[in-house]
């Protein structure tokens, strides 16, 4: 199907790397981002071996490696310091040929970005129609103008109105319960290791190293939906001034100003497809999941490989759209299953005696075992793309 053209909804991770796959199987790509200004925001992310496998098939895999850190060292402790489980990233590299590694979000944008054609984002532009007008042609509508295609890919987030569209009885996104606080230090700190995640009762605060010193951290919290502090920071200080090293200092080396607070949404409630016509849908828009297990960005990655692949080799665009919602729609909802699950035995209990049994289960697991539990959503092979 060389020579066919692609719209894709969303500039973030996922509309990107499904662009570059797409180009990269011959498509002509248009990506359609509403911001006006790409400030990529964001804090940091963690990219595990499937996430990173897939950027290695779009081709930058090399480049994201070289501008992030592989996480070695650390693990999940209590407030007061204690290890309930160490990190053998070490370990991890021998079964899947590669640690977790952390970069800005900001970075992976820029590189993503970069393996594009110039030409081939539209920013400031929102699509706000979509419609089938023949069996071979998508049109979508955007800012008073047309685009007409072979295909659109629905990339445009948990909030996606071309999910809306496309399933009007699905309920949308639900909130998980949890908020999280985030941001990357202003200058280099030494938080002592390359990742962790300290819990306490409905609160999680984690740190992730960077290659150029500075760190990212993340504050989750139990609390209503749309609550907000007039002082973010200093209420993350009342919150955890008294847990372990290096949480106040990590706090003291942020600007306040610095500080982001999201909600955390999910798709509680499955889809019942992928597609819709000639449309994929694609990362948070198909199955957007709580960051509990950090596969949010690695799903999305897997997506658009898999659907680039799909597309490279079915006779149809029919035919590879049936086969990516075979391949994702199952994975993709295991995953954010298990994401749910992992939150509501880690960072979301509040009770004491269910943490003291969690904690006990924790420091009693062997690292063997819980390194197994890992690879059962890091040891995925990507399709291979032309």
């Amino acid at each position: 199907m060389d020579g066919s053209s692609a719209v894709v909804v969303g500039g973030g991770i996922g509309g990107l790397a499904a662009a570059i796959g797409l180009h990269r199987i011959g498509w002509q790509v248009t990506v359609v981002e509403r911001a006006s200004t790409l400030e990529d925001a964001g804090a940091g992310i963690s990219l595990a071996a499937n996430g990173l496998r897939a950027l290695d098939e779009l081709g930058v895999g090399e480049a994201v490696r070289n501008a992030a850190r592989g996480q070695y060292s650390g693990g999940t402790r209590t407030p007061r310091g204690g290890w309930l489980a160490r990190m053998d990233g070490s370990a991890l590299e021998r079964a899947v040929g590669t640690p977790i590694m952390g970069i800005p979000r900001s970075t992976l944008h820029r590189l993503l970005r970069d393996s594009l054609p110039a030409d081939a984002l539209l920013i400031g532009t929102e699509a706000d129609s979509l419609q089938q007008v023949s069996p071979g042609t998508v049109r979508v509508g955007r800012s008073g103008t047309v685009l007409e295609a072979d295909l659109v890919v629905a990339a445009d987030g948990i909030g996606s109105a071309m999910r809306g569209r496309l399933f009007p009885a699905h309920p949308g996104p639900a909130y998980s319960g949890s908020t999280v606080l985030r941001a990357i230090t202003e200058h280099p700190v030494d938080p002592g290791t390359d990742f962790e995640l300290t819990w306490g009762p409905g609160a999680e605060f984690g740190h992730i190293a960077f290659p150029d010193g500075r760190a990212e951290w993340h504050a989750v919290l139990n609390l209503p939906a749309g609550t907000r502090f007039a002082d973010p920071l200093a209420e993350l200080r009342r919150r955890f001034g008294t847990w372990h090293d290096p949480i106040p200092a990590l706090l003291d080396a942020t600007r306040p100003t610095a500080v982001l607070h999201h909600d955390v949404h999910e798709l509680r409630t499955p889809l019942p497809s992928y597609t819709a016509g000639r449309t994929a849908l694609l990362g948070d828009a198909a199955h957007a999941m709580t960051p509990n297990l950090g596969q949010g960005a690695c799903q999305a990655l897997e997506d658009a490989v898999t659907l680039a692949a799909a597309l490279a080799t079915a006779p149809t665009v029919q035919a590879a759209l049936a086969h990516y919602d075979a391949e994702r729609r199952p994975r993709g909802q295991a995953v954010a299953r298990a994401a749910r699950q992992a939150g509501r035995m880690g960072q979301q209990l509040s009770h004491p005696v269910a943490i003291a049994l969690r904690n006990t289960a924790m420091r009693l697991t062997p690292s063997r075992a819980a390194t197994r539990m890992i690879l059962r959503h890091h040891a995925w092979v990507p399709p291979r793309l032309r």
